[in-house]
């Protein structure tokens, strides 16, 4: 059993009461939902990738088209981290939550497909999946299991099986737009919603980290969870700066539970 300090136990408290009082409530989780089963985040000093890599050299859609296999060296041991890794305790917290009403849908800057792994159904994933990969000459689409193993294992790049050109990852890379169903939907609930718990994200990344604003914009309540500050709590009910994995289940476990 976790031992939390009183403040702690108290905005877990609070945000369970909050949950518990929502009509229509919302998560927006970023990369730090999923540091806890061993994906690395982006933006961390000393650890995010982009300490040790130049984004728009290795993960730019640019890269890709003119030399897809400095892309795919650079994301070989990404893509083996999110091969094996399983969902934590936060995302199956979140998925319970779902399960029992609490939760309308998650908005989720992850492309590790690890909410579904737990058992979430209505997921917005605004910067792409690794679900699936798709042809950049005959745009013909594939499920991306029998092809990442080959890929992880042996360093394999993927080509289409219809014209034999390299298959991208239906992940956004910068200079790409974002899905436009995806957008439309995240900030539909956004603007719908009553509640927007923020789990994982530092909040610097446009124009996903504007969602909550215009979540509070409209009256909804905000919870924010995550390891280091954000431009918006100030404006939160609950700020608690601690792991994701053992704060939610807490929280959630209040809420079902009491």
């Amino acid at each position: 059993m976790t031992s939390f300090s009183s403040q702690i136990l108290a905005g877990i408290d609070f945000a369970a009461d909050l949950f518990r009082q929502s009509k229509y409530a919302v998560v927006l989780t970023g990369a730090g939902l999923s540091t806890p089963s061993g994906i690395p985040d982006f933006r961390s000093t000393g650890t995010g990738l982009w300490s040790h890599d130049e984004p728009m050299e290795v993960a730019s859609l640019s890269t890709f088209r003119t030399a897809p296999e400095k892309f795919y060296e650079w994301f070989r041991p990404l893509a083996s981290q999110i091969f094996n890794a399983r969902p934590n305790p936060a995302h199956n917290a979140l998925a319970d939550l779902e399960k029992a009403g609490r939760v309308h849908s998650i908005i989720t800057q992850n492309i590790d497909i690890l909410h579904q792994k737990a058992g979430s159904q209505s997921v917005i994933e605004m910067h792409g999946t690794l679900r699936t990969l798709t042809c950049t000459q005959c745009y013909h689409q594939v499920q991306s299991a029998a092809y990442l193993a080959p890929f992880v294992e042996k360093g394999e790049i993927p080509h289409c099986p219809v014209c034999a050109q390299v298959l991208k990852p239906d992940v956004i890379l910068f200079g790409e737009q974002l899905p436009q169903n995806a957008w439309f939907n995240a900030q539909r609930e956004a603007r719908q919603c009553d509640l927007i718990l923020v789990a994982g994200s530092s909040l610097e990344v446009l124009p996903v980290a504007g969602l909550p604003m215009q979540a509070l914009d409209r009256g909804a309540h905000l919870v924010i969870i995550n390891n280091t500050p954000t431009y918006l709590n100030v404006r939160a009910d609950v700020v608690i700066l601690e792991d994701v994995s053992v704060i939610i289940p807490a929280i959630v476990e209040k809420v079902l539970h009491g």
